[in-house]
């Protein structure tokens, strides 16, 4: 396996974890910033508050985006085993 093809195969998994990870976090983030407004606003500094609905987000996000995540994680390990079976060549 070539340099270039362990960076790109690197390249590729990193660009993977990201778009799956991203719709969750970015969930997470909108759903931390609007309690922190509002805690801010009501002076209410419990920090129960701010766990439950970024947990509630996070799962309604894992819901909504699940099968686009499998699909692209489906797709990844579809070429990444292809790409191991192009590497066997021909046997001992």
């Amino acid at each position: 396996m070539t340099p270039e093809a362990v960076v790109d195969l690197g390249y590729r998994a990193l660009n993977t974890a990201l778009w799956c990870a991203m719709p969750i976090l970015l969930v997470g983030m909108v759903v931390g910033l609007l309690i922190a407004v509002f805690q801010s606003a009501t002076q209410i500094q419990e920090a129960s508050l701010n766990f439950v609905p970024k947990l509630l987000g996070m799962a309604a996000a894992l819901v909504v985006f699940g099968s686009l995540i499998l699909e692209r994680l489906q797709t990844f390990t579809t070429q990444l085993f292809s790409t191991i079976a192009s590497l066997g060549g021909s046997g001992p």
